[in-house]
């Protein structure tokens, strides 16, 4: 498929798609047309690389980590050691980020639960878990 075409069944924008190309993040086929400038190809297994690109990005990865680990992935370097150690740091932000999900979740429901009730009593706060997890809470 060409980038018009991949772009629609990414839903990100050429611009994004392009860009992604240049950082090394996706690394189309060409297909010999096009000149000075060979059309792009991508397939499949690109739509799949841009969307874990897209759930990295979500989970704080930088471009630059995403970057690296592909190329390690193109190169054929990513073990069974490697692939476990990329999870588990994979699952480690998603569970920092839950539990900052959950930390402004319990604080909206107080907050909530503090005005319908006429806001009697104290304002509830927000603690940040990271200053629960270091003990700067207070």
């Amino acid at each position: 498929m060409l980038i018009s075409e991949f772009a629609r069944a990414t839903g990100l924008p050429v611009d994004t798609v392009r860009f992604y190309v240049r950082r090394g993040l996706l690394v189309p086929q060409t297909n010999g047309k096009g000149g000075r400038n060979p059309y792009q190809v991508f397939t499949v297994e690109h739509v799949r690389e841009a969307r874990l690109i897209r759930m990295a990005q979500s989970l704080g990865m930088s471009l630059k980590e995403i970057a690296a680990i592909g190329q390690e992935n193109r190169r054929g370097a990513i073990t069974r050691a490697r692939s476990v150690e990329l999870m588990a740091e994979q699952l480690a932000r998603v569970e920092r980020k839950a539990a900052e999900l959950e930390a402004m979740a319990g604080y909206l429901r107080a907050k909530l639960a503090w005005q319908n009730g006429g806001e009697q009593g104290p304002e509830p706060e927000f603690i940040d878990p990271s200053d629960r997890a270091s003990g700067r809470c207070g």
